[in-house]
């Protein structure tokens, strides 16, 4: 993977602004009418090719008869990247994936990635965090710290709502009997 370019996550840019555009523009099926290896594209042609054309409104499909030759999958992006694919060994369930891969795909070339967190305005903050904006008071303590170590519950337990019940129903000025 030394010799692939290095890139940083990027998406499509405007992206259908409200909606979720394909970027797979044209999809290419190259096959034989007649030679075996084009075997399994045939039958991936008659049993799904519909189903995913009534599906992806937005990705033409072309289909290219081309005698005595291996089938092959080209797919052509809105960015105008290419990719193809020869098939020949490849059967009908694993084309429905391949050309699945193909629509959910960007079009971006496959790239190594320098950097999880990019940004064009960089802030001065820097990140934020989980522990951005809590208290210092852990960072001066001596550990093992027994206040620390303890479960904080942000609601009350069971038996604790059953004391303060108890504690509103019992009448505060009973004296003890003798």
């Amino acid at each position: 993977m030394a010799h692939r370019a290095r890139t940083f996550i990027k998406a499509p840019l405007y992206n259908g602004i409200g909606r979720y555009v394909c970027q797979l523009q044209r999809l290419t099926l190259t096959f034989c009418k007649t030679h075996g290896s084009s075997r399994f594209m045939r039958e991936y042609i008659e049993r799904d090719l519909v189903n995913f054309a009534r599906d992806n409104p937005g990705v033409v499909v072309y289909l290219k008869p081309r005698r005595h030759r291996d089938p092959y999958i080209v797919a052509e992006y809105l960015n105008g990247q290419r990719d193809m694919m020869r098939v020949n060994h490849i059967t009908a369930s694993e084309l429905v994936k391949w050309v699945d891969h193909f629509r959910t795909r960007s079009g971006e070339p496959i790239a190594r990635i320098n950097k999880y967190h990019r940004t064009d305005h960089p802030s001065i903050q820097g990140f934020w965090t989980p522990f951005t904006n809590r208290p210092t008071e852990q960072n001066l303590a001596k550990f093992p710290n027994k206040e620390l170590s303890e479960f904080k519950s942000v609601f009350p337990t069971a038996t604790e709502q059953l004391q303060q019940l108890a504690a509103q129903d019992s009448p505060e000025t009973s004296e003890p009997k003798q």
